[in-house]
C-alpha cells in the first residue's frame, strides 16, 4: 500500500520502521523541530530522526487547516495514513483524503482513556490491564470505530516506561495485520458507556503527598517514570522517585521507615529508584550512599 504515516514521539518509531519494511510510505508527517538541550538548539523529533535515516521525505507543517496543506496531502494519493501520536488534529479535508481513510493506532482499550496519556493514566488509575487499538479516525477525540484490538496485562511493578514499550512494539505488528486484512475487517463502534479521558500530564500533579493511601501514591510513581518524574524535596534538593513497590510498615505519613521505605496515609512504599537533580537515575541504594533522609519526607 501507498502510506502516509504521521507521528511524533519515540513510541511511533517502531511503527513507522515495519511499514517502511512491509509498505510504501510515501511521506512521513511529523511536529516541527523544538528546541531541546542546554542550547535549546532546535532538535528533531524522534520520527524526523528515523524517517531521514531511512531515506524518507519528512514533511512538518505547523497545521493542517489550510487550502495548501489539504491539497499536498491529497497529491500523495495515499491508499491509508496511519497516524500515531502525531500531536496536530487531522481536519476533514485530511482525514478524507487517503482511499481508506486514516488509521489511528492509539495505546488503550477504547473507550477507556481516549485522549492524551493512556498510558500513564492507566498505571495511575490501577488498572490490570490496557492494550493497543487499531481505529478509524473521525472528527471526534478517539471516538471512531474500532477495527482491531489486542489486550496486555500491566505488571505490578511496571513503569509507563516499560509499558510504553511493549505497547509501541504490539502497535507496529496489530497494524500491519490492519493492513494485511483491511478488506475484511468491521469496524466495532465504541460504546459510551466505559468512555474516559487521559487528560495530559500536569507538572503539578507530580509532587508526592505521603498521606495518600501506599497503592496511590505508588500508581502515581510508576505512572509518571520516567516523565515527568514523581518527586518529593530532601533538603533543598528534588529529588525523583521513579520505581517502587509496596512494603510492610506503618507510621505517620511520609515517615522514614528505614532505607528508602517510607510510610503513606495507610501502608507504606519502597522507593527502588530514584534521581537526584543533575545525574543519572540509580537504585535506591546508591542513591543513599551520598544522600541523607529526613525523618520525615
Amino acid at each position: 500500500m501507498r502510506v502516509v504515516f504521521m507521528g511524533t514521539p519515540e513510541f511511533s518509531v517502531p511503527v513507522l520502521e515495519a511499514l517502511h519494511r512491509e509498505h510504501q510510505v510515501v511521506a512521513v508527517y511529523c511536529q516541527p523541530p523544538r528546541p531541546a538541550g542546554r542550547g535549546k538548539a532546535d532538535r528533531p523529533s524522534p520520527v524526523q530522526q528515523r524517517a531521514e535515516a531511512l531515506g524518507l521525505p519528512v514533511r512538518y507543517p505547523v497545521s493542517l487547516r489550510s487550502e495548501d496543506a489539504a491539497r499536498d496531502f491529497a497529491a500523495l494519493a495515499a491508499d491509508v495514513a496511519v497516524v500515531v501520536a502525531y500531536g496536530l488534529i487531522l481536519p476533514r479535508p485530511i482525514l478524507d483524503a487517503p482511499r481508506h481513510g486514516c488509521l489511528n493506532i492509539h495505546a488503550s482499550l477504547l473507550p477507556r482513556w481516549r485522549g492524551a496519556a493512556p498510558i500513564h493514566r492507566a498505571i495511575m488509575a490501577g488498572d490490570r490491564e490496557t492494550g493497543v487499538c487499531i481505529m478509524r479516525m473521525e472528527a471526534g477525540l478517539d471516538t471512531g470505530p474500532v477495527l482491531l484490538r489486542e489486550a496486555l496485562p500491566i505488571g505490578p511493578e511496571e513503569t509507563t516506561a516499560e509499558l510504553h514499550d511493549r505497547l509501541s512494539t504490539l502497535g507496529a505488528r496489530l497494524i500491519l495485520q490492519a493492513l494485511d486484512r483491511l478488506p475484511t475487517l468491521v469496524p466495532e463502534p465504541q460504546p459510551a458507556e466505559g468512555a474516559t479521558y487521559a487528560a495530559k500530564i500536569d507538572k503539578a500533579e507530580a509532587r508526592v503527598d505521603f498521606s495518600r493511601p501506599a497503592v496511590e501514591v505508588d500508581r502515581l510513581i510508576r505512572g509518571l517514570s520516567p516523565f515527568p518524574g514523581a518527586w518529593v524535596m530532601v533538603g533543598g534538593e528534588r529529588v525523583k522517585l521513579l520505581r517502587s513497590r509496596l512494603a510492610e510498615g506503618a507510621g505517620g505519613p511520609g515517615q522514614v521507615l528505614h532505607g528508602f521505605t517510607i510510610a503513606c496515609g495507610s501502608g507504606a512504599v519502597e522507593i527502588t529508584e530514584a534521581q537526584r537533580e543533575g545525574k543519572r537515575p540509580m537504585p535506591a541504594a546508591e542513591v543513599l550512599r551520598g544522600l541523607v533522609l529526613p525523618e520525615r519526607l
